[in-house]
């Protein structure tokens, strides 16, 4: 189990990484977006820091992930954007969903898999 727990973190670690790299470094072309997910994009372009904040919090958790140091915090932080990322892949992009059911799932395994670190959050 130790063995999955390590190449689970070290690849959803090199997916944020790679997610965000790109995303600052413009590595890849902006996808053709249409319809609902076009006018989603629009908005989330328009805020102006929404993106960049969110991927410089995917760049912080693929370090910790990839050197398995702070791992637990990375759980915690990225388990938002995964959740939107499985939302906005499950109600406007479904060809990406695969993708994000693994990174979900993923982030899942890891915080069950770091669970005694999480006990003392839950008690009184």
């Amino acid at each position: 189990m130790k063995i999955a727990t390590i190449i689970v973190r070290v690849l959803i670690g090199l997916l944020l990484l790679f997610a965000s790299i790109s995303y600052f470094f413009h590595l890849m072309p902006e996808p053709e977006t249409t319809g609902n997910f076009k006018a989603f994009n629009v908005g989330l372009m328009a805020s102006t820091y929404l993106m960049p904040m969110a991927k410089s919090i995917e760049l912080l958790c693929g370090i910790a992930f990839v050197t398995g140091r702070y791992v637990t915090l990375a759980n915690i932080l990225i388990l938002p954007i995964t959740v939107n990322i499985l939302f906005i892949n499950y109600f406007l992009t479904p060809d990406g969903l695969p993708i994000a059911v693994l990174l979900f799932l993923g982030n899942l395994f890891l915080i069950y898999r770091y669970w005694d670190n999480y006990k003392s959050v839950f008690t009184a």
